[in-house]
């Protein structure tokens, strides 16, 4: 619960709730919050519990923490079923963003290295180059730019 406060944050803490309620309220205040906190908890293991009954046995080893995003996209990465460890494995980021750089950067790279199956296509060069005008050829003028 209070893993990202530290020793000095919590003495300030400490300290601004002596000022606040007193040294001789302070206890009584502590009690009340940790009631309070323990009469939430209790509320929100009952709706959970309510929640799996009214489910039914198909949903006996649902867990409400896969409703958050996160976790539920880790675990079906995470499951061997689909391969996709295989695939995560066998792919190199910085390779290919180094191919990517090379490739904006109109660097020349090594084709058939870049490429699992071994055949080397033709290279698209991506890389926007000015257009530079023929000797007898003014550049291009705007009359609203001056």
């Amino acid at each position: 619960m209070f893993n990202d406060i530290g020793p000095l944050e919590l003495v300030t803490l400490v300290v601004l709730a002596v000022l606040v309620f007193g040294p001789d309220k302070l206890p009584k205040v502590i009690q009340d919050v940790m009631r309070t906190v323990r009469k939430i908890r209790e509320f929100s293991e009952s709706a959970k519990a309510d929640i799996r009954q009214e489910l039914g046995p198909e949903f006996k080893d649902f867990e409400f923490e896969d409703l958050n995003p996160k976790t539920f996209i880790r675990k079906q990465l995470d499951n061997d079923e689909l391969g996709l460890k295989e695939i995560r494995n066998g792919f190199d980021l910085k390779k290919e963003m180094a191919e990517v750089t090379d490739a904006v950067h109109s660097r020349d790279t090594d084709t058939s290295s870049a490429s699992p199956s071994g055949s080397s296509g033709g290279r698209i060069d991506m890389t926007k180059k000015p257009e530079t005008p023929g000797d007898d050829e003014r550049p291009p003028y705007d009359a609203d730019a001056t």
